[in-house]
């Protein structure tokens, strides 16, 4: 699927319109409802056949953060073979007590996997403790970037974010 297409399809499928609050407080009247193409296995799929191609060099493990990342991160893995560890906000208070489920982490290259990012205050919260765990994080991959300040504040934790698309690309490419 050409990069236009796709992002026509995450468009029709998960824009919606009205008052919505987002994790940073903020409200918007624009939303991308994630787990619309999260649950579609077409565009799953398709969006991790353009991740795959997307993703920095020498990426040892995929962390997919809760909740919206896991999807990402596990079709992702499927497609490059990659293992994927699953993040939690908080580690379980049970079991193995882990913030990190899967494959270990330490002194590998994790590449952090999310759905949508607005201003990157969970992915710098997530990055923090992963490398507190001994991950070597230097890059974020998200399907979108919503460009409300993401970029910026990953940058200030030394990450870059690699986006399949931004929000305007969704908006342009919707209007075609």
């Amino acid at each position: 699927m050409e990069k236009y297409e796709l992002a026509a399809a995450l468009y029709d499928v998960s824009h919606l319109t009205g008052r919505f609050v987002l994790r940073s407080g903020r409200t918007t009247s624009e939303y991308f409802d994630k787990y619309r193409f999260e649950s579609d296995p077409a565009l799953l799929g398709a969006i991790a056949e353009r991740a795959a191609g997307e993703m920095p060099s020498g990426v040892d493990v995929l962390a997919g953060l809760e909740l919206g990342g896991v999807p990402v991160a596990t079709a992702l893995s499927l497609r490059s073979g990659l293992p994927v560890v699953f993040v939690r906000k908080q580690a379980k208070t049970y079991g193995t007590s882990k913030l990190a489920e899967g494959v270990d982490i330490a002194g590998r290259n994790v590449l952090v996997v999310e759905d949508v990012i607005t201003s990157g205050g969970q992915v710098a919260l997530s990055t923090l403790e992963l490398r507190k765990l001994g991950a070597v994080v230097t890059d974020v991959l998200c399907v979108v970037d919503r460009e409300e300040g993401g970029v910026e504040r990953l940058a200030e934790h030394g990450l870059k974010l690699h986006a399949l698309f931004t929000a305007a690309e969704l908006k342009v490419s919707a209007a075609l």
